[in-house]
């Protein structure tokens, strides 16, 4: 009854399920400043997208709805522009090598099997560090210490940096820039031009933002406070989003119309996930975006056994555990913010 005929990608799919995705991509992206390829790329490939029309209707959706969360973070104080900028231009030549590489592994043979090798990859690997870094800092002292995104400065300083993020700090090759409003005094250029290079290059490769990538990597690798972080993930996830969008649109690889209909749902979202930032601290954050990818990680490992083996079963348990972890997540951050904002106007009173 509510499915549409996509002319582009030559297949059929029904509305309220793009428009659900749309949702909870929303949400998610503008509470962890990632553009939701992690949701995006690979539900549409499970329920009948190619994955290279996969990737490129992914990129097009990420540029919509990172307009408006970008918008509201920018409200917040949470965005490094100087920092973002930087970025901006790495990402893109990164970028545009990862797509080409796509194109060309298209022609070869089977790039989906590939694209979700390299998600398992990284998806697992990014959770087990996150969730190493959680549960390394013990409750008490997480109480203790407020993490930078509750904290006006917006700096994470000394000891509260990853031992990654200080090394990187110790490379002393010119130029040495600052970032002030990430509480960054001195790094040099070519490291963080070299973290944005290789989040673009994966951006393009594996049809996401980047930011599933860049966030951990701005928290872990260069230092940046946690809402600072999401905040300028968010500006990069645009414009990267708005070039993946153009060079995908250019190799006939967006169905404008599933972009549509799921821009209906992320843009409602995304206000929700930004601005349920401001009441969760930073270390919560992390522990949701480590669950976010370990199960996104089993929901590719699933469709990736039912590519071996053609059992229908594995492909639909794989589209269970995405759709069912997006809306879990969903449902959590949107408790989560109501129950936060009561309590500060409880308070106020």
């Amino acid at each position: 009854m509510f499915d549409i005929r996509l002319p582009i990608a030559g297949i059929e799919f029904n509305v309220l399920l793009l428009i659900l995705i749309g949702f909870c991509v929303g949400v998610l992206g503008g509470f962890f400043g990632v553009g939701g390829g992690w949701i995006v790329t690979p539900a549409l490939n499970i329920f009948g997208f190619h994955m290279a029309y996969a990737i490129g209707t992914d990129l097009s959706n990420i540029f919509g709805q990172s307009i408006g969360a970008t918008k509201k973070h920018h409200k917040m104080g949470n965005i490094d522009w100087k920092l973002g900028s930087i970025s901006i231009v790495a990402s893109i030549v990164g970028l545009e090598l990862g797509s080409q590489l796509i194109i060309e592994l298209e022609k070869a043979g089977d790039v989906g099997s590939i694209v979700r090798w390299c998600y398992l990859f990284l998806m697992f690997g990014l959770s087990t560090l996150m969730f190493y870094d959680y549960f390394r800092m013990n409750p008490k002292k997480i109480g203790r210490k407020q993490d930078s995104s509750n904290n006006s400065s917006g700096a994470e300083q000394g000891p509260t940096r990853s031992k990654l993020a200080q090394s990187l700090h110790k490379i002393n090759l010119p130029p040495m820039i600052s970032f002030p409003t990430s509480g960054i005094q001195s790094v040099s250029l070519w490291a963080v031009l070299l973290v944005f290079a290789l989040t673009g290059f994966l951006s393009g490769f594996l049809g996401v933002g980047g930011g599933f990538i860049r966030m951990p990597a701005l928290v872990y690798l260069i230092g940046v406070p946690t809402s600072i972080a999401i905040g300028t993930d968010l500006m990069s996830v645009l414009a990267s989003g708005a070039y993946g969008c153009f060079t995908y649109a250019m190799k006939g690889r967006v169905e404008i119309f599933a972009a549509f209909f799921m821009l209906i749902g992320s843009s409602i979202g995304a206000q929700i996930g930004a601005t349920a930032v401001k009441y969760i601290k930073g270390y919560g954050i992390r522990l949701l975006f480590a669950i976010m990818i370990a199960f996104a990680g089993c929901s590719i490992a699933l469709e990736q056994v039912y590519k071996i083996t053609s059992v229908p079963f594995y492909q639909s348990a794989a589209g269970l555990v995405l759709m069912g972890t997006a809306v879990c997540l969903t449902l959590i951050v949107i408790v989560k913010l109501v129950v936060e904002f009561k309590r500060e106007k409880k308070i106020r009173a």
